[in-house]
């Protein structure tokens, strides 16, 4: 009989707590007339104090703040560390200062990365008929030295900015000197990798001129970049070092300066100073090249075509595509930038 008594009165203690509890809450601003139907069609006896306590809570977190929040640091506010005021996404700016692309355009730009890969595959054509026999060092020098005098002779025609201290007999200073030391070094280059296997020669000859494809200075190809240069020179010596002669290392290493370092230049000079033949000189180019290889690998043309037709309308294409869902936003978590002028607080 204790016992009973003893929980009667305790369930009769929580009944009577709960309807103090709903009886406050009527009082309360923002009270949810749902969360009073709720808790009257339940059975109280089941429920936890922390249960109603929380359901309150959450009825009277809808009230607005009695002190605005203000983005400062010297004031204490009433409200968390982490605090997010509903204003804080007002800020917020997406693709500040992207520039948007143009197919044409692009298209244009990519023709340099297409014609620099002709140009490789133009040396490694004439290479290998230099290997096989097909083509007399000779008839390679001398068209090397003759395309070397017209380009030079329009890069003069079409003008542009020259040193003070450079003139025309400084350069041909220069390129007489240059073909009389490889001239001279071509039974040393020819020689040079006797020692090492010729698979080894060629991997370290398509490395070089994957390395100079990849480091060529696209952007500003005048001068051509020292490690592109390098790196495509040292392929040219790995190869000429497999011809027959030195006559024909020679002719090999003056050909790669040819299309490597003296080319670039009149291409920028050509897309500075009239650019409409620019595309012209890119497009017949790559048709020389392809034609070449033809002549000697149907398959090795195809596949340079399909990589000159990926490079210059593929990959555009890609880019414009991959544009649309560049999104960079910026806002109030951004580092400060100073847009002010402080080269008076240097000195």
């Amino acid at each position: 009989m204790f016992c009973f008594d003893n929980t009667f009165s305790a369930v009769s203690e929580k009944i009577i707590f709960f309807e103090l509890i709903l009886d406050n809450m009527e009082d309360l601003e923002g009270g949810d007339p749902d969360w009073k139907e709720y808790v009257h069609g339940t059975d109280m006896l089941d429920m936890k104090l922390e249960d109603i306590m929380a359901m309150g809570a959450d009825g009277g977190s809808e009230a607005a703040p009695a002190t605005p929040w203000r983005k400062v640091l010297y004031e204490r506010q009433p409200f968390p560390d982490n605090y997010v005021d509903s204003r804080f996404l007002e800020e917020l700016r997406r693709n500040v200062g992207v520039r948007r692309y143009r197919y044409c355009a692009v298209a244009r730009e990519a023709g340099l990365v297409a014609q620099q890969v002709s140009c490789v595959a133009a040396v490694l054509t004439l290479w290998s008929y230099m290997a096989q026999g097909r083509l007399s060092p000779f008839m390679l020098l001398g068209a090397s030295l003759l395309c070397a005098l017209l380009g030079y002779v329009l890069y003069e025609a079409l003008g542009g900015p020259r040193g003070s201290e450079r003139t025309r007999w400084a350069d041909l200073q220069s390129a007489a000197i240059f073909l009389a030391f490889t001239f001279g070094f071509s039974p040393i280059l020819k020689t040079l990798t006797e020692s090492v296997s010729t698979d080894t020669v060629y991997a370290m000859s398509a490395v070089m001129l994957l390395a100079h494809l990849v480091s060529f200075p696209y952007a500003q190809p005048s001068p051509p970049g020292s490690l592109s240069l390098n790196a495509a020179l040292f392929g040219s010596v790995c190869l000429a070092s497999r011809l027959p002669g030195a006559l024909h290392a020679f002719a090999m290493l003056t050909c790669a300066l040819l299309v490597f370092a003296l080319w670039p230049c009149l291409l920028h000079r050509l897309r500075n100073r009239a650019p409409w033949t620019f595309p012209w000189a890119a497009v017949l180019l790559s048709l020389a090249a392809v034609t070449g290889l033809a002549t000697l690998s149907l398959g090795g043309a195809l596949l340079l075509v399909l990589a000159l037709l990926a490079l210059t309308l593929l990959c555009p294409l890609l880019l414009l595509r991959l544009q649309r869902h560049k999104d960079n936003i910026h806002g109030p978590w951004d580092e400060a930038e100073i847009h002010e002028d402080l080269s008076r607080f240097l000195h």
